[in-house]
């Protein structure tokens, strides 16, 4: 059989409503889940202590955002997510995740609930496809379902000043009050926008929902409003640094189809006794039956930085898992990283090695998460 390669050119990336924006900021722009997307606009050490000491500003529009609409719609959801939603209040949102049958990771989620008869799910932009078809399937003949990624811009207001900058920009006090994993309607900077106090970077911060067209009034608006008070634009370079600091799991690095949220360390997502869900059974057994390995968190004791992918070794020099995120912890000051080892492997202060270019450097599993704010 033989194998022929195609010269068909790769789909152009698509560009979020703030590329110009970008750009104009001098920011550094690479593909990522199908998008042009800025990694950076200077250093990332600089955009990263900017958000653990003031604000950061992120353009996520990337993200996946599935409106599910009618009586059964959060009935729905609640079948294909692990976490409990079924009695989720309107202005209230989840995190959650949603398993296939095996009890596998599809993706991690946010569920909101935006409406008596209306849900709001945010998916990772790598799975949006595979996740709007998963939803659409099971919403057929239950509830109306749409796919508002297309015509929705997200941008994310992170770090210990974000209230402020928030307040500076216009926010009313109902937006300044949210508790974490709240929502409601809000008008700033001219835009209306759906706010959620949720993020991905360990810190307090504000997720904006808004129309593609309002996306640059509203970037606009927050950056005149931050920048006085140490805000900086921040990449996804950032993003993953202050992530990981945060232990918060990255889908396709992490966490995937491989993956069981119980071996994550995400069973305080896992609700087995609310009734039955898609992955429920998988899960259950593997509960029962205890997981086999863990995902831990470790700091480099030599020198050396363990990446996604390096092998991770006990300390006869045997094989026991490998690495899937690592990297420099600005804040914590120390080379930290997540994988996956055997549970009888993965108490505090185990001894590990890493793999590092044919040489295997000394590591030990520490506590999660590397960093808590206050």
């Amino acid at each position: 059989m033989s194998c022929a390669v195609s010269d068909a050119p790769s789909p152009p990336l698509a560009r979020t409503p703030l590329h110009e924006q970008h750009v104009a900021l001098a920011g550094r722009m690479v593909p990522f889940a199908g998008y042009e997307m800025p990694v950076r606009y200077r250093k990332v050490v600089e955009e990263h202590h900017a958000v653990r000491q003031a604000a950061g500003l992120f353009d996520v529009s990337h993200m996946g955002e599935l409106r599910l609409r009618g009586k059964d719609a959060l009935g729905v959801v609640d079948s294909l997510v692990t976490n409990f939603v079924g009695k989720l209040k309107v202005g209230r949102a989840k995190y959650t995740a949603a398993c296939n049958r095996r009890g596998t990771i599809l993706d991690d989620l946010i569920v909101y609930r935006t409406g008596d008869e209306e849900v709001l799910v945010v998916c990772n932009a790598s799975n949006l496809e595979k996740m709007s078809a998963h939803f659409a399937a099971h919403a057929e003949g239950r509830c109306d379902f749409v796919d508002e990624s297309p015509e929705t811009s997200l941008i994310a207001l992170q770090g210990p000043k974000a209230a402020q900058v928030a307040a500076k920009a216009g926010a009313g006090e109902t937006m300044l009050n949210l508790r974490p994993f709240r929502l409601t309607q809000v008008e700033l900077g001219g835009v209306t926008a759906t706010a959620a106090r949720t993020g991905y970077t360990g810190e307090d911060g504000f997720e904006f929902f808004c129309a593609n067209a309002d996306a640059p009034k509203l970037w606009g608006a927050l950056m005149a409003a931050g920048e006085p008070l140490g805000l900086l634009p921040a990449g996804l370079g950032a993003r993953d640094t202050l992530r990981l600091e945060a232990c918060l799991c990255l889908y396709g690095n992490d966490i995937d189809e491989t993956t069981t949220p119980l071996e994550a360390g995400l069973g305080w997502v896992v609700k087995l006794d609310r009734g039955d869900f898609l992955g429920r059974d998988a899960l259950v057994q593997q509960k029962e039956a205890g997981p086999t390995r863990r995902l831990i968190g470790f700091e480099m004791t030599g020198r050396g930085i363990g990446r996604h992918g390096y092998p991770i070794l006990d300390a006869a020099g045997d094989r026991i898992g490998e690495v899937t995120s690592g990297c420099p912890g600005p804040t914590v000051k120390k080379n930290i990283g997540l994988g996956y080892v055997p549970v009888e492997l993965s108490a505090p202060g185990t001894a590990l090695g890493i793999e590092i270019r044919n040489k295997v450097v000394e590591a030990i599993v520490v506590p999660t998460p590397f960093y808590k704010r206050h």
